[in-house]
């Protein structure tokens, strides 16, 4: 099946929701990201979908050259019950590659914690490192990314439904300066 077959296919099966939801009652975020780079768009889960799992693109190691660490998040969109997903993201960085999908072994995702590494002053910048989120079912996925920074607090929880949406922080390439693509995100909740 082709590309337009596809997009086809879904504008028939879905209808408009394939744009995504935008009846979201809370917005998750936490305190420890950075602020280079500008918010991009919101990108939302079709209606009806949450986020029932995530992949990451990671940047490892340079050895000595310019680490970026985490570079994008991908929200893995599903209808209660149903054992297909559609993938949604807010604007990614350049560099890594995308890990395999983690997903809540039932529920959604409801809440998360980032990982930031602060100012290096001279040094290396890389800003956001990794993500944790938590389940409605109280089970903790962690997304595997570099060990930089540190944990800060746990974002509030998405009440009733789960996160639908995601919003990402991101620095464009510098040429030849620091780079730190990914430096901070937030979700969306809806019921």
């Amino acid at each position: 099946m082709g590309l337009a077959s596809l997009l086809f296919f879904f504008a028939l099966f879905f209808g408009s929701d394939v744009k995504g939801a935008t009846g979201y009652y809370s917005v998750l975020s936490v305190t420890n990201g950075q602020s280079w780079g500008d918010w991009d768009s919101k990108e939302m889960c079709p209606s009806g979908y949450y986020a029932t799992g995530f992949s990451l693109r990671i940047e490892h190691g340079q050895g000595g050259g310019d680490d970026t660490a985490l570079n994008g998040i991908r929200l893995h969109c599903s209808r209660p019950g149903n054992n297909y997903w559609i993938t949604v993201d807010s604007n990614s960085g350049w560099w890594g590659d995308w890990t395999e999908a983690r997903f809540c072994y039932s529920g959604s995702l409801k809440s998360f914690q980032l990982k930031v590494e602060p100012p290096q002053g001279d040094g290396d910048d890389t800003a956001a490192n990794d993500i944790k989120f938590q389940c409605s079912n109280g089970e903790i996925l962690e997304g595997g990314g570099m060990p930089w920074g540190d944990w800060g607090e746990w974002s509030t929880d998405c009440y009733d439904g789960g996160i639908c949406g995601i919003q990402t922080r991101l620095e464009p390439p510098q040429g030849r300066g620091d780079d730190t693509a990914l430096n901070d995100v937030r979700f969306f909740c809806c019921n």
